[in-house]
Order: structure tokens, then C-alpha cells, then sequence
């Protein structure tokens, strides 16, 4: 599979063209293309992503056209009125900067209705509008590490709801009285796109938990084959993805080194779409409960059985009562540990994958039984290691693209500043960057902020990206970017 972006034209930000472009998310999301991977409505961009081994570009502007909708065509939205505590630590400052009362922030804010022009960022946070124009304050200088779930807060024109604890600009007015996010609802998203939103303010109740952890991995698994005695530093269930849920503000999430996970599936005659186990800087301590074999792949962590290392990228025979344990890899910082048939857990919207932003999963914890999905004996043990693909990684320009600055990107080194899983900051010659309107966008883009150096983002990025965007990351070179570490230098070349 090889994914691959279009973008339609964009249009000028009214309601009437953002409720055109909800309507054409419906139409496409009524009839799908086979092999279509996201539909993600925006303010004035609709991003579809597909599957471009089985399609061409023409292919997908030809189903574009057919079912975009008539001029002036909108959706049915909803009315939902929202609960809020206008208790926000913002609201002093607010008012001071607007030169109005704590009071009339609070009437004004509340005085009108408020379109659902899109829902992204993190699971369920709708970008709401418009704000009154006497409330309206740029972002913050210095974004907060963390907003406390069910945060109610403004920025510009715009004001949402932060349904689970997340990094923030926006200025922070109350909290909500009534979660816009729960996994654990039969509809997880309390808002959709074109819904109209009211805020009551009120004085009591309680603002609701954070949503709990959905937790993928069953309590009794069907063949139970490792204890975990301890976990490493970050151990996560994953697998293909999960695809369709962008509009809902669901990362992707999946393998972050694809040929890794896809090899450690081979060696056990595996399906590669099945859910394994992806270990970041270290790994967990287990004792294995059947005789069976297992294998691990990756340049991260390297394991041992009994104290005795297992050969990198291989299958293993393991029985009953004996340790695995791993260490830190050398040359990476990503591996991955897979079980017969693959391991066993429970699909969300159709996939296993943790999305540890909107409480999917979660990492591995002490007692923690992980089973496999399939019963077998042990088998010899088997090594193959995949070709690596050395040199600059490739760059694809991104549409509208600023070519001064793809050309920087192109000619000078750059240093890794620090990497996870939602994506890689880099440090080098300073770019032109900025704002835009917040869009759809595909792993692996080069996006430029205001401050000039660029970050990549990667699985666990957000849905909806407001920064400049000058190019992609090849898809085929994404792997190679799950073991960046600190300090590691990297080039691009044109793809």
C-alpha cells in the first residue's frame, strides 16, 4: 500500500463554503473509493488520502466530481448547548486586553451561537466560530505544555473545547460541564462538523474526569503467553493504523517503522496487519507462560532470553517460566515483539493502535497478561533482516509550496533536535515559516512555524496543522525516521 495525498481547491472561509465542503465530505464518505484512507474537512480544504497502488490522481478527481454537491448544498447539523463554568485563568487577562469586565467577557462569549467549522487537533476538540469581535486575542506567545481536559478557551476568531489534556495556545476562559469526548460512549464525539454550539454559563457542577484509558488488551486473553513483570519506558500495542478517523480528530497512529513490524509478522507467518507490540528506548520485562515462538525486529531495544541475547531481527523458541528481557539498542530507538497470529486485543473503530492522546490504549503496566491470538508450538528459529536504505531522505514539494524555501530545506544539514512518535524537530538554517488556516495533512510533512525550524510530523501528529507546509517525506522513507535520536544528522534530497 502506498498512501498518497490530493487536495482539493481551497475557497475563501464562509459558512456557506465550509458547509459545501462537510456536505462533499458526506457524499465521498457515502460512497467510497476502494482504497480510500481518510476524508478530513477542514475550514476551507477537503484532504483525501488513498491508496495510490490502486489508484491514479485522475481516478480520484473523476470520483471527486462526480459526487461533489450542487452550489449552496449544506448538511442537517444539530443544536447542542454546552455547560460551562467561566472559571478559566485566562479570564483576568482577558478582560484587562479587551479593557472589559470578567462579566462581559463571560455575556459575550456566551451571547451567541457557534458553528462547528471543523473537529481535529486531538480526538473530538471542534474548532468553533466566530468569537465576538471585541474577545478576539492572538494565541499565546508561549504555548502551555499541558490544558486540562474540558478547558474552554478562544484564540483569534475561533473558540473550542480541549477534551482531554493536551498541549495549548488558546486562552482560557472555564471548563465544560458536559465531556465533547468519551471513548467509551456508544458515539464518542459529542460534535460533529456543522453542528451549532451554544455555552450556558453556570455557577455549579462538577467538570467531568478526563476520559479513562480504553484499554485494547483483553483481561483474560484467549492464550495467555507472557506475564509482564515490568514494563520498559514506553511499550505500545499497534498495528496498520487507523484509517477513516480523521475527521474526528483521531491520529493515525500505527507502526512507526513499517518494515520492522511488517518483517517481525514474516518470521511468524503472520498476517502484517495484525497488532503487536512497539518498544521505544527499552523494553518490558516478561515471563513467558507457554511454549511457543516469538520474534522481535527493530534497531531499538535487543532482547535476551535467561540472560542469553537473541539474535537481532529473528524468531525464537521460548518455553514456559524462562525471562525475556531487553536492552537498548545501539543503532535505534524502536523495535518490536510480535506473538503467534499476532497479539490478541481489541479493535477501536477499527484498529488496535494506542492513541495515548485520546485515551485508546495505553502503555503496558506491571501484571499485565499479553496473549497471543493464535496457539502454537515452538518452531526453529529464523533470522532475516531487511535491506536498509542509506543517504538523504526524499522530499516530496507539497501543493502551493514556497519554492525558496523547499530549495533551503534541500541544500543545508540539519540536526535532530529530539523525535517521538508524534514527530521530529530539527535544528539548523532558519526557514520562513507561519500560520496558515488549519488543514488536513499527511504523515510525514515538513511543516515550518513562525520561529523557522521545521518539524516532520509523524503518526501521532494532529489531524488538522496550522503551520506552512513546503514538502512530505517520501511515504516509502517514513521508517527511517522511527530511530532518530537526539543529536543525529540528517539531508533531504528531491524525490
Amino acid at each position: 500500500m502506498r498512501p498518497a495525498p490530493h487536495h482539493t481547491r481551497q475557497q475563501a472561509l464562509t459558512a456557506t463554503g465550509n458547509a459545501h465542503l462537510h456536505a462533499w465530505a458526506t457524499q465521498l464518505l457515502a460512497h467510497p473509493l476502494p482504497g480510500l484512507l481518510d476524508v478530513v474537512p477542514a475550514y476551507t480544504t477537503l484532504y483525501v488520502e488513498y491508496d495510490a497502488d490502486r489508484h491514479t490522481g485522475h481516478d480520484v478527481r473523476a470520483w471527486l466530481a462526480r459526487h461533489e454537491p450542487p452550489p449552496g448544498a449544506s448538511g442537517s447539523g444539530r443544536h447542542v448547548t454546552l455547560r460551562v463554568r467561566y472559571d478559566g485563568e485566562d479570564l483576568p487577562d482577558i478582560a484587562a486586553r479587551t479593557g472589559l469586565s470578567e462579566q462581559d467577557v463571560v455575556a459575550l462569549h456566551a451571547a451567541a451561537p457557534y458553528r462547528v467549522y471543523a473537529v481535529g487537533f486531538v480526538a473530538g476538540f471542534p474548532f468553533l466560530g466566530e468569537v465576538p469581535p471585541a474577545l478576539r486575542l492572538p494565541r499565546r506567545d508561549t504555548p502551555r505544555a499541558r490544558v486540562p481536559a474540558h478547558s474552554v478557551a478562544i484564540a483569534n476568531a475561533q473558540t473550542g473545547v480541549y477534551p482531554v489534556p493536551s498541549p495549548g495556545g488558546w486562552h482560557l476562559l472555564g471548563h465544560a460541564l458536559d465531556a465533547v469526548y468519551d471513548p467509551h460512549r456508544p458515539d464518542p464525539f459529542l460534535l460533529h462538523p456543522g453542528d451549532t454550539v451554544t455555552f450556558t454559563p453556570t455557577l455549579h457542577g462538577d467538570v467531568p474526569a478526563p476520559p479513562a484509558p480504553l484499554d485494547v488488551l483483553p483481561a483474560h486473553p484467549r492464550h495467555p503467553t507472557l506475564h509482564v513483570d515490568r514494563p520498559g519506558p514506553l511499550d505500545l500495542v499497534q498495528d496498520e493504523g487507523r484509517f477513516m478517523g480523521g475527521r474526528h480528530g483521531l491520529v493515525r497512529a500505527g507502526y512507526a517503522h513499517r518494515p520492522a513490524a511488517h518483517t517481525a509478522h514474516r518470521l511468524l507467518g503472520t498476517p502484517v496487519t495484525a497488532p503487536l507490540l512497539e518498544l521505544h528506548l527499552g523494553g518490558p520485562t516478561c515471563t513467558v507462560l507457554r511454549d511457543t515462538t516469538l520474534s522481535v525486529t527493530g534497531n531499538g531495544p535487543q532482547a535476551s532470553l535467561d540472560g542469553t541475547p537473541v539474535p537481532a531481527w529473528s524468531s525464537f523458541a521460548v518455553r514456559a517460566g524462562q525471562r525475556l528481557t531487553f536492552r537498548p539498542g545501539r543503532d535505534g530507538r524502536v523495535s518490536y515483539l510480535a506473538l503467534p497470529g499476532g497479539l490478541d486485543a481489541t479493535p477501536f473503530l477499527g484498529s488496535a493502535s494506542t492513541d495515548l492522546r485520546a485515551s485508546i490504549g495505553r502503555p503496558l503496566r506491571a501484571g499485565d497478561t499479553l496473549g497471543s491470538a493464535e496457539a502454537r508450538r515452538p518452531l526453529p528459529g529464523r533470522t532475516y533482516r531487511p535491506h536498509a536504505a542509506p543517504g538523504p531522505l526524499r522530499l516530496l514539494p507539497f501543493p502551493d509550496h514556497d519554492p525558496h524555501v523547499l530549495a533551503t530545506l534541500l541544500a543545508h544539514p540539519w540536526t535532530v533536535q529530539d523525535a517521538d512518535r508524534m514527530g521530529v524537530r530539527l535544528h539548523g538554517h532558519a526557514l520562513a515559516g507561519g500560520e496558515t488556516l488549519s488543514q488536513g495533512n499527511p504523515v510525514g510533512s515538513v511543516q515550518v512555524p513562525p520561529g523557522g525550524q521545521p518539524l516532520i510530523l509523524l503518526h501521532d501528529k494532529g489531524t488538522l496543522g496550522g503551520y506552512s507546509t513546503p514538502a512530505r517525506v517520501h511515504p516509502h522513507d517514513l521508517w527511517r525516521l522511527a530511530d532518530l535520536r537526539p543529536g543525529d544528522p540528517l539531508h533531504f534530497r528531491p524525490a
